[in-house]
């Protein structure tokens, strides 16, 4: 079995730590008490050692896996101002409330190194001052950091938020693509929507802007940013663009679809063991990390996952599941103090998470959670 980095660290923390504890129990004195009490201290004792080691080992991990040097510097309000209050979000909030962050028996076989975007939310911000006159349009440009390919690019929605009208009427949604002013005509209508809308009621509209965004991704020095405008009847834009008091999350945004490639699914279960088990073999235990404990306000959700860790003896008798390792053992013996309880598989956690640049990415962070372990 060939394992990947991130066991191969956890495997090295482990062998470590019951190195280090070997030697504290040499130079210490033995406890008083049964062979096999003390031998249930010495267990509890390498153990707790080992989930201290997991759970410090996790952060610079994922901040590895998301390519990121340090943590965004984005506070608890910040937050509350930049995350939409619009229905895309919401439904990915809501696939926490109703999954929590259980663990599944069925796992996939992921790329272990870097997380996977699945989605993107993208903040509109002002356009450059070259296609505005008199200070207008304030909105919106959109900009593209994430490196991705158009082939693997499934759909992509613009959210506007829509005023309430005074009165029952038709609104025609206009999307124009903005250019600069030296190029003569500054407007290019690209997309229109024409909707109904009931009298004093506000509401999220999306439209449709997979073709611009490909051109964009194609040709980027032809982004210059779009102008939105939603004219009632009367020739009034409802569209929230520029927010006023109390409008904080109602602003324009992009929600960007990406693919992954095909994955191997597979069923892959393991001993478990809880902290209060008197098992000595192998086992995972549960481990759970709290985000809001690392002061990581910029981890949308889940606040909290379950991680797991390993812990426990590896026998000659267990080696049997594991006969490959064992005849390495035997023909290289020189450095190796024998097999270690390892995880044997890993599985990915799904994120919604705020990136440097405040955009808000949905994805999956590989080998975060310790599925099995074993032996090796």
């Amino acid at each position: 079995m060939q394992l990947s980095p991130s066991m191969l660290h956890f495997s090295l923390m482990i062998s470590l730590s019951l190195v280090v504890l070997s030697g504290q129990e040499t130079h210490q004195q033995p406890p008083v008490g049964s062979p096999e009490d003390t031998e249930q201290c010495v267990t509890c004792d390498v153990r707790q050692h080992i989930k201290t080691m997991r759970l410090n080992a996790i952060k610079p991990q994922i901040l590895s896996k998301l390519r990121m040097k340090e943590a965004p510097n984005i506070s608890r309000d910040t937050v509350k101002q930049l995350l939409p209050k619009a229905p895309p979000l919401q439904q990915l909030l809501d696939q926490y409330d109703v999954l929590g962050d259980d663990n599944r028996d069925v796992v996939t076989e992921e790329d272990d190194e870097h997380a996977i975007t699945e989605t993107i939310m993208m903040m509109a911000t002002e356009p450059a001052s070259v296609v505005q006159v008199n200070g207008e349009p304030k909105c919106c440009h959109f900009s593209f950091t994430q490196k991705f390919q158009v082939s693997r690019l499934v759909r992509a929605q613009l959210w506007v938020h829509l005023r309430p009208a005074a009165e029952a009427t038709t609104v025609f949604l206009q999307i124009s693509r903005l250019m600069p002013v030296t190029d003569g005509n500054r407007h290019i209508r690209i997309r229109s929507l024409k909707l109904d809308v009931k009298a004093g009621v506000s509401s999220w509209q999306s439209i449709d802007v997979k073709q611009v965004l490909s051109v964009w991704l194609r040709q980027p020095e032809t982004n210059w940013g779009i102008e939105i405008n939603a004219f009632d009847s009367r020739g009034k834009d409802l569209a929230v663009t520029s927010t006023q008091p109390g409008e904080e999350g109602l602003q324009p945004f992009m929600e960007v679809k990406i693919s992954e490639g095909p994955r191997r699914v597979r069923r892959d279960l393991g001993l478990d063991c809880d902290e209060n088990s008197p098992e000595s073999r192998c086992c995972r235990y549960p481990l759970t990390v709290d985000f809001e404990d690392f002061g990581w306000d910029w981890i949308i959700a889940p606040k909290r996952y379950k991680a797991n860790y390993c812990s426990g003896e590896c026998e000659y008798m267990h080696l049997q599941k594991y006969p490959h390792t064992h005849l390495v053992n035997k023909a290289n013996p020189r450095g190796t103090a024998g097999p270690c309880c390892t995880p044997t598989k890993m599985s990915p956690i799904n994120m919604l998470y705020f990136n440097q640049e405040q955009q808000i990415i949905y994805g999956k962070i590989p080998s975060m959670v310790v599925d099995r372990c074993g032996c090796l």
